[in-house]
């Protein structure tokens, strides 16, 4: 898992033992378990989708454009993981993003990954 604390909101404190932050995510939805149902649901969906754009992309654009929808979406969640790889493939153009590619993809399906395993867990006990 990458950790970086400058993926996350300032004053938060990473839980590296966890994919995703059940504090940050409880803020955010108020405390409101059915909404947190609803997000991590419709973010273990959209991840896989956003992951075949990204792997898709043709251009640098469209490759910084998939990167920073799944960055957006992870830290909504308090996935700190998933957004710190995003957040260096939306970086990414030109030469050195030919150079990356294929590495910067398979670490962000593996974040992806282990992030809706933890999740199935989640919704399987709200």
């Amino acid at each position: 898992m990458i950790e970086t604390a400058t993926a996350m909101p300032a004053g938060m404190e990473a839980q590296p033992q966890r994919p995703v932050d059940l504090v940050h995510l409880s803020r955010y939805t108020l405390g409101n378990r059915t909404l947190e149902r609803e997000v991590l649901e419709l973010f273990k969906t959209q991840s896989g989708l956003c992951l075949r754009r990204l792997e898709g992309a043709e251009t640098d654009k469209a490759w910084s454009d998939a990167a920073h929808t799944i960055k957006g979406s992870a830290r909504g969640i308090g996935a700190w993981g998933i957004a710190a790889a995003a957040e260096m493939a939306e970086g990414l153009a030109g030469q050195e993003l030919v150079e990356r590619r294929a590495a910067m993809v398979r670490g962000i399906a593996a974040e992806i990954e282990q992030t809706n395993g933890f999740i199935s867990k989640v919704l399987a006990d709200l």
